[in-house]
């Protein structure tokens, strides 16, 4: 879970947001926190897997932030946030304090939901037997296992320019081997169209990703560990290794749906 992952300042910062001193939440007693967490969540917050630090209402919370996944966990937080501006008085949410208090606690929102899930890897197949391509696919794995999408961005890059060699190499189209990689996916697609084997929607998606393969360039040469680069941060990794996989992933079923590659 990455509650557990979060900075003690930023844990520390949910529980003076949510007033959770003395075993207290916000304004809630008993029986309105159960309800809250009933309407809001369809989730008994009485469960016993909740109590399992104790009972007071900051306890079962806190249990509840361990143990829940990222996703719950952000709707929960957004939900008590809109509770506790409900409850404010209007000018308390005006103030300098206020406004830097609400920016951090959506900074935190936000990262717990760009890490809802770990990435798949899926679209990650050993399409070859060779060496370096196990190695590749490893390491690939490894950094996402560690949630460490941005390291696997450089490798991910690699990985997609071998593909992409190995199914132009298959299909006997030439191509320079010193082509980028937008390059590599441009006669892949071209090769789709010219077969007449691919809808027009799916033909037009993968046109599109010829420029994301194009700025992935960028980002694997300006924003990855290949160079001593600042990194891209976590989410946006995420998103990027998302997208390209996504692509990959579309390549390696429809391949085997017709060829059975």
């Amino acid at each position: 879970m990455l509650m557990n992952k979060l900075k003690l300042s930023d844990r520390r910062f949910l529980e003076e947001i949510f007033d959770m001193g003395g075993g207290y939440v916000l304004n809630f007693s008993d029986r309105t926190f159960a309800e809250f967490f009933e309407n809001e969540l369809s989730i008994n917050i009485d469960d016993p897997k909740y109590r399992s630090n104790g009972t007071s209402k900051a306890k079962r919370l806190r249990a509840f932030l361990q143990i829940e996944s990222e996703a719950v966990v952000a709707k929960a937080l957004r939900a008590l946030w809109d509770h506790r501006e409900a409850i404010r008085e209007p000018s308390d949410a005006q103030d300098e304090k206020a406004r830097h208090q609400k920016e951090h606690f959506f900074d935190i929102v936000h990262l717990i939901e760009g890490a809802a899930s770990t990435a798949r890897t899926d679209a990650i197949e050993k399409f070859a037997e060779n060496e370096t391509l196990e190695e590749l696919i490893s390491a690939i794995e490894r950094d996402i296992r560690a949630d460490k999408p941005a390291a696997a961005l450089d490798r991910l890059h690699t990985y997609c320019m071998k593909k992409f060699a190995y199914v132009l190499d298959q299909k006997g189209i030439k191509f320079d081997k010193d082509a980028p990689l937008q390059s590599r996916a441009g006669k892949y697609i071209k090769a789709l169209e010219s077969e007449g084997s691919i809808r027009d929607i799916s033909l037009k998606i993968m046109k599109s990703s010829i420029s994301i393969f194009d700025s992935f360039n960028s980002i694997r040469n300006n924003d990855s560990f290949a160079h001593d680069n600042e990194i891209v941060d976590r989410v946006e990794a995420r998103f990027i290794f998302d997208a390209v996989t996504n692509i990959l992933r579309f390549m390696k079923g429809f391949e085997t749906s017709r060829f059975g590659q």
